[in-house]
């Protein structure tokens, strides 16, 4: 799927990501071709973004013109992608920006996503840890099954 181009075993990796794209540019519009190259994502995860409106490409012809706003918004929308933000959310807390108060209500309620994230990251921590410690423990179980019946536990 296109909105996975990002991925953790092929991609940049959050740092890269931010390391490449947080220097100011002087430039206004970037094609479509400069924007999958800095942000290592493909032709078609940006028009896929542009259908589910983050992003707002002026046309030329056939081609797409970002601007600084949609690189802003695309590099907003990669980081809480990474961090497991659905496009929703990620998508409800960028339109905040245009309620014309300085960006205080998107920050306040980003800040509050942030922290229920982090919640709910911890909580899936604390069960893939005891689902690993159940493995282990089934591991051990049949390798000292194997081992009472004189079977090789070492077939994997």
């Amino acid at each position: 799927m296109a909105e996975q181009d990002l991925a953790r075993d092929g991609g940049a990796t959050l740092a890269e990501l931010l390391a490449r794209t947080g220097k100011a540019s002087d430039k206004e519009v970037f094609t479509i071709r400069e924007l999958t190259r800095e942000f290592g994502l493909t032709a078609r995860a940006l028009r896929f973004y542009e259908e589910k409106g983050l992003l707002a490409p002026k046309r030329q012809g056939q081609d797409r013109l970002y601007s600084r706003r949609d690189r802003s918004r695309l590099r907003l929308v990669l980081m809480g992608k990474w961090v497991g933000f659905s496009l929703e959310e990620v998508k409800a807390m960028l339109d905040l920006y245009d309620l014309g108060d300085g960006g205080v209500t998107q920050m306040k309620v980003a800040r509050t996503k942030y922290r229920e994230q982090v919640g709910r990251l911890a909580a899936q921590r604390r069960d893939i840890d005891t689902a690993m410690n159940e493995l282990q423990r089934a591991i051990a179980v049949i390798d000292e099954r194997l081992a009472a019946i004189g079977a090789s536990a070492s077939s994997d």
